[in-house]
């Protein structure tokens, strides 16, 4: 049975009446690396905005996830939509952009704004072959199918809980990302970094979507890091 989930958070309040930012990290990395405050929170609350800064399970300072049934992503919108007590604007990069979408979705009165950096078309997780993942985080025998050896060799690169990782990973990859089961009806920003081959081909659902989509330079691990980036956070959220 699905746990309820307790997520290790930051919180920057600029004051009672500011409108909450809600910022979601992407895999394998944490509220304060990828929204680092001096980047994001300082002129967030220029702005008038405070931020809400999430880790995932698994992630940063949030708990293990003990299996792979411990989690889902119904279960983790819950827990990110039981944050904000009025609507907010929420930023998403790369799987952070994954479970906004579902947030925005699944609780539409909570959302007022979106920005979706990093997407990916297609949900790696979806696809993954886990025993032979937990294999080569095991013994080091390496999967025969090449995106299951690709992302079980960052996860195993990264270090940390290992295991607890790839449970969080198996467990949202039942509820694969399909643009056509749920969409977001608020106003939405989509921003791909120009060598970005992991979010490549996400410009079409934009445009069927009819939202805007804003490039800037870098490859997916880079662009989050731009001013380029930052500068269209900013621009949509005004």
């Amino acid at each position: 049975m699905t746990q309820h989930l307790s997520l290790a958070v930051s919180r920057s309040d600029a004051g009672a009446a500011t409108s909450p930012v809600l910022m979601i990290h992407s895999f394998l990395s944490s509220g304060a690396v990828d929204w680092p405050p001096d980047r994001w929170a300082n002129p967030l609350a220029q702005r008038g905005h405070s931020v809400i800064a999430p880790d995932l399970p698994a992630h940063g300072a949030s708990g293990a996830v003990d299996g792979a049934d411990a989690v889902s992503l119904a279960a983790l919108v819950d827990a990110l939509a039981a944050l904000l007590d009025r609507p907010a604007d929420v930023v998403g990069y790369s799987l952070g952009a994954r479970i906004a979408w579902a947030l925005a979705a699944r609780y539409p009165d909570r959302v007022r704004r979106l920005v979706l950096g990093g997407l990916s078309p297609m949900d790696p997780f979806a696809v993954l072959d886990y025993p032979a993942a937990r294999a080569f985080a095991a013994t080091g025998e390496q999967p025969s199918d090449p995106m299951t050896a690709m992302i079980a060799g960052a996860v195993v690169g990264a270090g940390g809980d290992v295991t607890s990782r790839l449970n969080f990973m198996q467990g949202l990859s039942r509820d694969p990302f399909d643009p056509a089961g749920e969409a977001p009806s608020c106003p939405t920003l989509f921003v791909l970094g120009d060598d970005d081959q992991i979010a490549a081909g996400i410009e079409d659902l934009a445009k069927a979507r009819g939202d805007r989509l804003v490039r800037v330079p870098g490859d997916h691990f880079a662009a989050l890091h731009t001013p380029e980036f930052r500068e269209a956070v900013l621009a949509h959220l005004d």
